[in-house]
């Protein structure tokens, strides 16, 4: 019989929302940075970090028997090592990969995606909630 947890309960979400935090930031410094010479632009591939990190959590359940030992969680939410400079799709003078449209896009979409993943966990907590008050 397996245990109703939260990670049980909440699924992929809450790793795609750190994944997703983590992925705006590499997005908006593309965007900051699409004047600068020389920058290069960078990005991760979601569906393969998401799966990582699900491996991960998986790999890693460790047994706590202390409050100051470190949790699975702990391991679970490192930084993104797959970051992978974005071809450009046309060349520019001054050696800048930034294409303007295309991270505004990619960050939108990311945005949007956050927002869905977010609802989908407000919904689940919600749920939860009512199950444990017995509305």
């Amino acid at each position: 019989m397996t245990a109703i947890n939260f990670t049980n309960a909440l699924g992929v979400h809450e790793q795609a929302l750190h994944l997703r935090t983590q992925r705006s930031a590499v997005l908006a410094n593309n965007i900051a940075n699409a004047e600068t010479p020389g920058f290069k632009a960078r990005d991760f591939d979601f569906v393969n970090a998401l799966k990582k990190a699900q491996q991960s959590q998986q790999q890693s359940r460790l047994r706590v028997t202390h409050e100051n030992h470190v949790t699975s969680a702990t391991l679970s939410h490192g930084s993104i090592s797959a970051l992978s400079y974005r071809a450009p799709l046309q060349k520019s003078l001054d050696g800048n990969t930034v294409d303007a449209q295309l991270e505004t896009a990619a960050f939108a979409r990311n945005a949007l995606e956050f927002g869905a993943s977010f609802r989908f966990l407000n919904g689940k907590f919600s749920s939860l909630s009512k199950a444990i008050t017995g509305r």
